[in-house]
């Protein structure tokens, strides 16, 4: 069996300095597990500047590992193709080295804030239950926590799970899993753009009370409205833009596993460097929470998806770190 040793994600602590960035970000994308993974598919990782392996793993990774891509689908619409044994295998190993496979607990006791990453609708309620069991068990606890979505229609495998009957968009989702894992009831208010839905709307709904005194669900507006609906970076600047972030404050961003590198590695780009907080990104265990994993949701293909999603996050955090203006 393949084994690889553990290879950290970038490190963003509050009063945020980026001056050791790049490198982490070299480590990650030169590392052993990276090399296998590309070895496997017959091609040799460049020994050159950070930004040049970076580009080449864009286009290395779009042509062998993109399924989303060559199919223009959802995650969970990707028809998987067949893996050998000891390629599944690697690919697997690679994936639990490079921080896409287990489960973490929050590293610190307090957070100033917690973000709950929106996603597919099993995703909504598995990250939100995950997050509720992290502050009811005190592993964890927070002043403020915001449950991040847009408005996504949602499909009918979504709308089939008993907790999302009669829910329309990903807000929705994110608002169901909320109520259900902090038992909370009717929101104390609620703010929404005018007009129909479209990739310019927003909304922000606010409950209090609960475990945690103040919790949002938010549904997030694009920044590219022309062209697609929001994405991880809108709803993380959407967020930013309605609280006052200090250098001092410390996040939790909950997520699932898999893509625990992309979305810490956006985090870092749209809260860290812009705000100088830091950032903690954790995936949920699937063995404390009530809604299983997806079929399929585990497979080797969906890891190197991710891989790829990670590597390009990355890209775009070094851009950032050469030229601040490209944060956004």
């Amino acid at each position: 069996m393949v084994t690889f040793a553990p290879v950290d994600l970038p490190v963003c602590e509050p009063g945020f300095q980026p001056d050791k960035t790049d490198d982490q970000i070299r480590d990650w994308v030169t590392s052993e597990p990276i090399r296998e993974l590309v070895s496997a598919y017959g091609g040799s990782l460049p020994d050159t500047q950070v930004e040049d392996v970076l580009l080449w793993l864009d286009d290395f990774s779009g042509e062998h590992w993109d399924f989303r891509r060559r199919g223009g689908v959802e995650r969970d619409q990707v028809t998987a193709p067949e893996f050998d044994e000891a390629t599944a295998d690697l690919i697997l190993a690679a994936a639990r080295a490079l921080r896409l496979v287990d489960a973490a607990q929050p590293a610190h006791s307090s957070y100033d804030h917690i973000l709950v990453l929106g996603g597919l609708g099993r995703a909504c309620l598995q990250r939100t239950r995950y997050a509720a069991d992290i502050v009811k068990s005190g592993a964890a606890t927070a002043p403020e926590l915001a449950a991040l979505g847009s408005f996504r229609p949602l499909n009918a495998a979504e709308t089939a799970l008993p907790e999302l009957a009669g829910a329309t968009y990903e807000v929705d989702a994110m608002d169901a899993g909320v109520r259900i894992a902090f038992g909370l009831d009717e929101p104390a208010d609620r703010a929404i753009s005018d007009g129909d839905v479209t990739h310019s709307s927003w909304e922000v709904r606010t409950y209090s009370g609960g475990a945690v005194p103040e919790i949002h669900v938010l549904a997030a507006p694009s920044s590219e409205p022309d062209t697609r609906r929001a994405n991880t970076p809108d709803t993380y600047e959407f967020w930013a833009n309605r609280v006052q972030l200090q250098t001092t404050d410390r996040i939790l961003v909950v997520t699932s596993p898999i893509y625990v590198p992309f979305q810490h590695s956006d985090a870092i780009r749209m809260l860290g460097m812009r705000y100088g907080c830091g950032l903690d990104t954790i995936g949920f265990d699937p063995a404390r929470v009530t809604v299983p994993l997806a079929p399929g949701a585990t497979n080797p293909d969906r890891y190197l998806q991710e891989i790829r999603s990670g590597i390009l996050s990355m890209l775009r955090l070094h851009n950032a770190l050469t030229d601040p203006a490209k944060t956004a």
